[in-house]
């Protein structure tokens, strides 16, 4: 478990499974950012049996708000196999929570979850252009706009153009710039 001022990023529990899947098969709380994929139920519950939604090199957490509530989840996966990288991913299951700084202080968590724990020297964002708000979270966690990669992104009935944001290890992370780290 992962604990911050706002947030709690957690593993998936058993009896979260009903209320996930639903979020999870609800597409209209994707917008057209999140991919439209839809996982089977059985795939879906087979594979929190086999590893809980947590392997060495991709897991998801659950994000927590301050009222206890599941209010998303993070997730992070190898983006290419050679690649010395992580990417993450996240979702909010509900516009109540947006605009809150949850996601926000997942990802800082999440990062420094990963620099702390894994040995992989970069994580990256990608992002859909006209996403503004994951560009804000991309830029106010210190992550570096690296360019466009070209309909790289199936979603919303057509190929879009994503942008590629990274943290290499080594990169100053600005929410530790008041603690001095």
């Amino acid at each position: 478990m992962l604990s911050g001022q706002t947030v709690t990023l957690r593993p998936v529990r058993e009896a979260d499974l009903d209320a996930l899947y639903d979020a999870h098969t609800d597409i209209r709380n994707r917008g057209r950012f999140f991919p439209l994929g839809v996982m089977s139920e059985t795939a879906f519950r087979r594979e929190h049996a086999e590893h809980g939604f947590w392997q060495k090199t991709e897991g998801m957490l659950i994000i927590e708000s301050p009222e206890g509530e599941i209010a998303g989840h993070i997730e992070f996966f190898r983006p290419v196999s050679y690649w010395d990288a992580f990417e993450l991913s996240y979702q909010l299951y509900d516009d109540t929570y947006a605009g809150r700084g949850l996601v926000t202080e997942s990802v800082q968590l999440m990062v420094d979850y990963l620099f702390g724990a894994k040995r992989e020297h970069r994580i990256h964002l990608v992002i859909v252009p006209e996403n503004t708000a994951s560009r804000r979270i991309a830029e106010k966690c210190g992550f570096v706009l690296e360019g466009t990669v070209r309909g790289a992104f199936f979603n919303d009935g057509r190929n879009q153009d994503v942008v590629l944001y990274s943290l290499l290890r080594t990169d100053p992370r600005p929410w530790h710039a008041a603690d001095g780290q």
